[in-house]
Parts: structure tokens; sequence; C-alpha cells
């Protein structure tokens, strides 16, 4: 069965972000309306990538089973990473988690064990910061994606395939994104296809669909195009969204339209399980 490869530092897998930073993502976000689009996504990526950089560290090392690249999207196409890593496509795992831009000191809300809360301080390192500025050249961002996972496959042809999460508020300017999403879909290596997840953030009082099987219930075209160019959920996949309480069918694709912020993150950390560490 496909998308089966035990990960390991010599065959590790890739997780690509793409992220829409044009100017309609300095509005205000959906349900969470006390922040942009911009800073909710950033802040999601970046619990995200604290989390990969979790998944991978054993005692105080940090094996590179993982290889990060983040593009942003808004005006042009660009680089996610800055500081040490500004200018890099796929970066091992150890290197992203000794170079964040900073970390910042947050309060987190957690349960005091009696049916209260109580607010702790706690690290948050960041990576990726919040742009809005531009138009939206989707089709450029995945055409670049494109040639960075080829590479990559070239690379890697025994690992388990790269991941491809695209987050995105609206319309792209620059096309239809399909002929390039087809195209990167279709490369991948031994053990499976590129898998492509896209999450369709609203500012909309809409209802959330996560991990649909179909285009019913979703309001516009341009959620109905990305719903269509995302990946059918493997099987463990799949299942992973199951236990997290997500409605799932063998026909459940890698797509939200309009989730809030702990759906989103949850939607993230869904996209990027893979096979067992080893």
């Amino acid at each position: 069965m496909p998308y089966t490869a035990e990960i390991s530092r010599a065959k590790p897998t890739a997780f690509c972000f793409l992220i829409d930073q044009s100017g309609s993502m300095d509005d205000p976000y959906g349900m969470d309306s006390g922040k942009r689009k911009c800073d909710a996504v950033a802040d999601a990526v970046n619990r995200l990538i604290a989390t990969l950089v979790l998944r991978c560290a054993k005692g105080e090392d940090v094996r590179d089973y993982f290889q990060i690249a983040v593009i942003g999207y808004g005006g042009a196409v660009r680089t996610g990473f800055g500081a040490q890593l500004a200018g890099r496509q796929f970066v091992p795992i150890s290197e992203v988690a000794d170079n964040p831009l900073r970390v910042e000191t947050r309060a987190r809300k957690e349960d005091d064990g009696t049916g209260g809360l109580i607010e702790r301080q706690v690290r948050f390192p960041v990576w990726f910061e919040p742009m809005a500025n531009g138009n939206t050249p989707m089709v450029a961002a995945v055409e670049e994606a494109n040639q960075i996972v080829k590479a990559w496959t070239e690379l890697y042809p025994l690992s388990y395939p790269p991941s491809i999460i695209n987050i995105s508020d609206g319309e792209p300017t620059d096309g239809s994104p399909r002929p390039a999403a087809d195209k990167l879909k279709n490369l991948g290596t031994n053990d499976g296809k590129a898998l492509f997840f896209n999450i369709h953030i609203s500012g909309a009082a809409k209802r959330p669909v996560e991990f649909p099987d179909s285009q019913i219930g979703l309001p516009d075209e341009y959620a109905q195009m990305l719903f269509e160019i995302s990946s059918v959920l493997p099987p463990k996949l799949r299942d992973e969204a199951k236990r997290e309480g997500f409605a799932t069918s063998e026909n459940s694709r890698g797509f939200a339209f309009n989730a809030d912020l702990r759906s989103l993150v949850q939607f993230l950390d869904i996209g990027t399980r893979t096979a067992d560490l080893r």
C-alpha cells in the first residue's frame, strides 16, 4: 500500500507551506475577529512548526526526519523564512529548530484541574511573520512549489511523499491554479503521489466545512475550486481525522473552508501526521 514508508534521517519527508500574504489578509479572521487573517495564520504555522520540531526531538537532539519549506505569496512569491534561513527552500528540521526569528513569551490559559482556568507564560518561537500586501499570485506560488518539490522527490525517491499545504482567503489573481496543482499532485516518490491540502479562510459568517467528500455546502466558486484541486486523504490521515472527531469518508479531501482558529490548527496538525518515525 502507498503512504506507508518509514521516515528516518536517511529517508525524511517534507512539508511545504504556501501562505497567502495578499492585501485582503489584513481583514478580520472570521469568528476570531480579534485577529487579522494574516496574524491568525502566522500563529498557526509557527505553532505547527514548533510541533514538528517536538516530533523530531530525541533527548536534546532534533533529528532530521522532516524538511520544511515556507513560500509566501502577496504581490510576489517569496520565501517565508527570514534571518539565517532567508532564501532557503527545503530546510532540515534541526536547522529550523536552531534558527527562529525570535522567541516570544505569551500567555496561555490551561485547566487548573478543578474546573477553572489558570494563565501560564509560555515560550513561543516565531519563524514566519504575518504580512498582507498586494494581489494573490496563487498560480505562481503553486508553480514554485512544483519546482522545489520535483527537485526534492528526485533526491529522496524512497521517502514518504511530500505534503503541500496552501492557505488562502480568496481568488487567485494570476489565473486558474488547476493545471499547476494537477502537475504538483503527479509528482511523488515510490511510496505515493505528493499530497496537496488547501485551507480557504474567510471573514464571512458561514458554516465551517472540514475534510468534505463533495462540493455540497461550499458557498462560492473559489472554495469549490480549492476543493477540486485538493488530494483525497490516504487511509492513515483519514483515520487520524476521525480520531480527532471529524466526519470523513473514502472520498474525503484535504480541504477546509472557513475553519475557526482551533480547527485550523487541528487541520494543519492532521495534514502533517505521517508514517512512524524511525
